[in-house]
């Protein structure tokens, strides 16, 4: 378990500290730990406490707390496992239960890069969600260069595996899109303040979190859009060069059409056939003026 003092600078601290003082406090704590040290700090949480029930990012209101989770894509691997942590809120304190880690690491983030760590636990919470947030547009951006490499490729007709490369990229868009929904709604609901938790003059910093995931839902839609582009053009692509093969098998099934048809007759080996002496070198004069013939028509009709 750690626990950190809010201020301008977070101080790690002890429980008996944070009791006997009555500041405010963060406490990071493992799902066992979690329901002991909410009854040692009057939360009154009425639910279980299970990291594995948190699919996705959502924050809901109980009398005595607020009480919600993370569900954070690791944008290294979208379509892997998730960081998830379980959070309880009341005037005072802010409890998060994990077990990886990532919230003490974010914490550590935080006390390396900000001078104003956490003066309140507004403020704490927004430089804690800024901070798993900060990467994000780097990684849209990424996610574009990958589909303008996939459209050049295209272009060049030099696209290898293109069908699970972006099948890939549009499973991870559409986690992303609805990850950031989430974050927008959460950020909403901080916002709204329903129990009064938060100081009205500090919701300013949830608004602008829901903005932020706003303009990552914004680019999110727009490279969903650019993918599926690229991806009509590739069908495009596809379906143009299967109607080249079919043309030309056609020209072919009708060029050899009447030699066929010519060389079944002279099969037949009639006794009145004409040029029945001379039939091997009439025959090959023959298919080879029809095919010439073809050829002349073809062209002529512009299908050659």
């Amino acid at each position: 378990m750690k626990i950190y003092a809010l201020g301008e600078q977070l101080i790690e601290s002890t429980m008996e500290e944070i009791l006997e003082s009555s500041r405010q406090a963060v406490f990071i704590v493992s799902p066992n730990e979690c329901k002991q040290v909410l009854e040692q700090i009057g939360i009154g949480y009425e639910g279980d406490i299970s990291l594995e029930d948190a699919y996705f990012c959502k924050v809901e209101t109980q009398q005595d707390c607020l009480y919600g989770t993370f569900a954070i894509p690791r944008l290294l691997d979208v379509l892997g496992s998730r960081y998830r942590i379980m959070f309880f809120i009341n005037s005072r304190y802010i409890v998060f239960s994990e077990r990886d880690g990532f919230a003490e690491r974010l914490i550590q983030r935080i006390c390396r890069k900000k001078v104003k760590q956490g003066q309140t636990k507004e403020k704490f919470l927004y430089n804690f969600i800024s901070e798993f947030m900060s990467k994000d547009s780097s990684i849209l951006e990424r996610f574009e260069r990958e589909i303008m490499e996939m459209e050049d490729e295209i272009a060049n007709d030099r696209m290898q595996n293109y069908q699970n490369h972006m099948m890939s990229v549009r499973k991870q868009l559409l986690i992303l899109r609805g990850y950031y929904d989430q974050m927008r709604e959460m950020g909403k609901a901080f916002e709204e303040n329903e129990n009064r938790f938060f100081a009205k003059k500090h919701l300013k910093y949830f608004g602008t979190i829901s903005d932020r995931a706003e303009r990552l839902i914004g680019k999110t839609i727009h490279l969903i859009d650019y993918a599926q582009q690229v991806r009509d053009a590739y069908k495009a692509q596809v379906d143009e060069e299967q109607n080249r093969n079919m043309q030309v098998l056609t020209i072919i099934s009708t060029i050899f059409l009447p030699l066929t048809l010519i060389t079944s007759w002279y099969g037949m080996n009639f006794k009145d056939m004409p040029e029945l002496e001379h039939g091997y070198p009439f025959i090959i004069g023959l298919s080879i003026s029809v095919i010439i013939l073809c050829i002349i028509i073809f062209k002529k009709k512009k299908i050659l």
